[in-house]
This record gives structure tokens, sequence and C-alpha cells, in this order.
């Protein structure tokens, strides 16, 4: 590409890129894989490799062309390999706000100001951050935020489930599956009638109510969680795992400054044939979007739509051009 197609250098910025993507996890990976191999000037801008939540997974096992368990860190690493092979640039940042009305649009970190044709949002959901001890320490070692994820790991072990109980409620089935044992650690005693209900038909559930979480114990894995009932007596329970689904868990949209359009629960808003926003040429995709379904290869199918529609969009073609063979 020339520099008259792929844009003159502006004074004091990098060159316009026909496309930053905001976010280094398996989605954003995915979108730079596709949109460098479609000949876009690529550029993902992570603020840790290791971040997210593929990032913190210790094993992923049903990754489709992955035979057995994989950490999710190599996982991750041969994605990124994979995207600066087709010419994609990686910089690591933390992405402090986007003028996305702008032409072309800016992406600001805390040191650079990137100009771009298109964005693509890949920030994930990990907005709440580890509040409780242990919690940081332990995440992918026995503390998990997705049953669908993760549930698999537990067979035949001892878990707890605790926080949101309408969140709780809808993973529930997908934990007793495989565990041997649930612990549920309710923080209000006035449980509805119908959650309640749901807990006690599962013979494997035990309930704790009027109880909140006070610490993740354990060394290399969890071993088990302390919690504080009304009266603030400690108990500790043995436990294999934790899944979390406390409050303040939410897309990560703050540097958007309202860009967007947004959902009731502070979600992407996307179009879900081509991934795109209420802004002409910015995509989201992955956990930013919020869905029922938070798997690896979800967020990976995102990133290859999002960067074809990127493409359609910065060449004004009327259809996507597919990838096909080399």
């Amino acid at each position: 590409m020339s520099e008259e197609e792929s844009g003159e250098a502006v004074s004091g910025h990098d060159d316009i890129y026909d496309v930053v993507i905001i976010g280094g996890g398996p989605g954003g990976m995915s979108a730079a894989i596709y949109a460098a191999r479609s000949g876009l000037s690529t550029l993902v801008v992570d603020k840790n490799p290791f971040a997210g939540a593929l990032g913190k997974a210790r094993w992923i096992e049903n990754y489709p062309g992955v035979e057995g368990t994989i950490e999710g860190q190599e996982l991750l690493g041969i994605m990124r390999k994979q995207a600066e092979g087709f010419g994609a640039k990686i910089e690591e940042g933390q992405v402090a706000g986007a003028d996305l009305k702008s032409d072309p649009k800016q992406v600001f970190t805390n040191t650079k100001t990137f100009m771009a044709r298109s964005v693509i949002i890949a920030t994930g959901s990990m907005g709440r951050k580890a509040s409780i001890p242990g919690e940081a320490d332990l995440i992918g070692r026995g503390v998990s935020y997705c049953a669908t994820c993760d549930a698999p790991f537990f067979k035949n072990k001892v878990v707890a489930m605790v926080g949101d109980i309408k969140a709780l409620i809808n993973e529930l089935d997908e934990v007793a599956r495989f565990a041997k044992s649930v612990y549920v650690v309710a923080r209000n005693d006035e449980l509805a009638k119908e959650h309640r209900a749901l807990l006690k038909e599962n013979p494997k559930v035990k309930i704790f109510t009027s109880s909140r979480l006070a610490e993740v114990v354990g060394e290399d894995a969890v071993s088990g969680i302390k919690i504080l009932d009304s009266s603030e007596k400690t108990q500790t329970l043995s436990v294999d795992g934790v899944f979390l689904y406390l409050t303040g868990a939410k897309p990560i949209t703050d540097f958007l400054l309202g860009a967007v359009e947004l959902d009731e629960k502070g979600c992407i808003k996307t179009n879900s044939e081509d991934k795109s926003t209420s802004l002409p040429g910015v995509y989201a995709i992955g956990d930013v979007t919020c869905k029922q379904i938070r798997q690896v290869v979800v967020a990976t199918a995102e990133g290859c739509i999002a960067a074809l529609s990127a493409d359609k969009y910065i060449h004004d073609r009327k259809r996507v051009r597919t990838q096909w063979g080399g």
C-alpha cells in the first residue's frame, strides 16, 4: 500500500492506521490477524499482554484445533505471534480516551495519540477490580468468573458460588453438572421464593445466607474461602474453586465518554451481522458487548467479522471480502 493510500503522517502523532484495535485479548488478536492479512495497516493497543480473562486462564481444553490442554497465556501468545506475522503492530499502553467522531479517529494513551480510519473495541468486561483478599493472586487458579468457561475443570470437586443471586443462578446448573458439591454464599437472607426453590431443588447445593465473602484462601491454588455472617462471625469453607458474581463486573467503556450507544447494562450495542456500533467505522466485539455465551471461540469469531467489516468500510465495498486460501 502506498503512502498516499495509507495516509500521511500527522505532526506529533504516529501514521494514520487503517485499523486501531483497543484490547489484545482473543477477539482483538483475531481482528488483528484478519485485518493485517487483508493488507490493512493494523495497530493493537493493549494495556497488558496477559491482563484479560484468557491471559489469566490456567487451562483451556476446548479451543478448536488445539489438542489437550493449553495455558491461556500460551494460547494468547500464539495468537499475538500470528498477528505480528501478518504485519500487525502491537503497542503496550493504557487507553485513556478516544475521539471516535473525528476524521481520522483518535485514540489517546498517556504517552501517544494514534490516528485511525476505523476502530475495533475489544476491551472486555473485567471492569471490576479484584477487591477480595486473595482474589487477584488466584485468578485462573481456582478463582473464576465464568462457569461456561471453567466448570469442567472442577469435576467431582467442591466449589463455592458467591455474589449476585440472579447471575449466580443462571450458571448454577453448569457448575453443579460437574462439581461434587456447591456452596452458595448469598448476601441477602431474603432470597426470592423462586430463587430459594431453585437452589433447594439441587441436592448438591448448600446455602449460606446473610453471608459475604471475606477472603479467598490458597497458595498455588484455591483451597478455601472465609465468609462472614451477619454477626461478623468468620467461617472457613474448604473448596477447590470459587465462582464470583460480584457487583461491579462490567464492560470496560469508560474511556469512550459516551461516544457510542450503550444498553441499560453499559454494554456496547452492535449490529449482530457486522459488529458495527452507532458510529460509522467503529466496531465492538467480545465481552464489552455482553452476551450469555462467553467463550474464547466466540470472541475470535467476532474479531474476524469486525476486521472484515472494517476492510469493507475502509474500501467502501458493497460486500465483505472473505479470506480463503493464501
